[in-house]
């Protein structure tokens, strides 16, 4: 508990002094914006993501809690890489079970590979940006402690994943974890590597029907009508 009280107290001196209201604020705003466009329809989902990407980015700019804060930084990247490492045993336990129940799907070759999920990768990174670089910090400032901001952080960034039975649970026991190592060593991209590598164990490993290709929102939906149509239902 003492180191928790001291880590705390570190994470405050960082962060810019906020009025409370302006926090709430900007937390409201930002996560109204992506359960819109999580719960739109094509093409305007298309349209919304960039109207809330450039909001979001706004806030960021004018709300500006600096570089270190966010986690992008080189200090204690390296002391984090065991983070990659645990990431890299968990998937190759997944492969592994993956293929002894014939799911696996892994593209033909290292260049199919990369087309496939280089943008997920990209994607993996901004998500964890947005859990710990966004709404954690925030929630540092309205709650007593980084342990109360750390859990209300995961469980908003799991709730973004419903109705998804796999992704939800999975992205509440990453969020809480991530949250707790980032405010260890406030660096972001060993998580940022970490995310990307379960989500592409995910994507190899289970079986589309299962996990509607990783959909969430009104696109997992429409994914479950789209398959009946399919098959002539």
């Amino acid at each position: 508990m003492a180191r928790d009280r001291t880590l705390d107290a570190e994470w405050m001196q960082i962060l810019p002094a906020r009025s409370r209201r302006r926090t709430l604020a900007e937390i409201a705003a930002a996560y109204a914006l992506i359960l819109i466009v999580i719960w739109t329809p094509r093409p305007y989902q298309r349209w919304l993501w960039w109207v809330a990407s450039a909001a979001v980015i706004t806030v960021i700019c004018v709300s500006f809690d600096g570089l270190d804060a966010m986690g992008l930084r080189r200090v204690n990247f390296l002391r984090s890489l065991w983070v990659i490492g645990a990431a890299l045993l968990i998937a190759a336990v997944d492969i592994a079970i993956a293929a002894h129940l014939h799911t696996l799907l892994v593209p033909p070759g290292p260049v199919p590979f990369i087309r496939a999920y280089f943008a997920y990768a990209i994607w993996a990174f901004v998500q964890q940006f947005l859990l710990q670089g966004f709404f954690l910090l925030r929630f540092m400032r309205l709650l007593p402690t980084g342990r109360s901001a750390a859990l209300v952080a995961a469980g908003l960034f799991a709730l973004a994943h419903l109705p998804n039975p796999v992704l939800t649970p999975i992205t509440l026991v990453w969020g809480v974890a991530a949250c707790f190592i980032f405010l260890r060593y406030r660096n972001l991209y060993a998580l940022g590597v970490a995310h990307a590598i379960f989500g592409i164990a995910i994507a190899i490993t289970i079986p589309g029907p299962v996990d509607h290709n990783m959909r969430v929102g009104l696109g997992y939906i429409t994914y479950h009508h789209r398959t009946h149509r399919l098959h002539g239902n």
